[in-house]
């Protein structure tokens, strides 16, 4: 017989699984780097932290709940602040935005650098 919290766990594991199929998608189909890394930041965590709470629930035990919960935090504090790094190093490094960008506004704030077949061409 299946419990309460089981059902409720698959149900979790389900949406996690959801999220990180949409982050995919949006990996796939948005057009370009820094659009595709917000997408595949914010759903990818959300849906490893519904994964991860699923398995907690499922469980029901302290030690794997106290891992699990251990480990959603880490990504929470990791995930946004590696996904900012590196898309502040693209940008300063002149990775193009999507043509279509109405506004830039760092532009003022950093130097970039031309891509390297800028710099071959002149």
């Amino acid at each position: 017989m299946i419990t309460l919290h089981e059902t409720a766990g698959i149900v979790l594991i389900m949406l996690g699984v959801f999220f990180i199929l949409i982050a995919g998608v949006g990996l796939l189909r948005l057009p370009d780097l820094f659009l595709r890394m917000s997408a595949a930041t914010k759903a990818a965590t959300l849906g490893l932290g519904l994964i991860l709470l699923g398995t907690a629930v499922f469980f029901w035990e302290l030690g794997i709940a106290s891992r699990a919960i251990a480990t959603i935090v880490f990504v929470l504090l990791t995930a946004p602040v590696s996904a900012h790094m590196i898309g502040r190093a693209a940008y300063s490094d002149g990775v193009p935005l999507w043509s279509e960008t109405v506004l830039d506004e760092l532009d003022n704030y950093y130097e970039k650098s031309q891509p390297a077949s800028e710099e071959t061409n002149n």
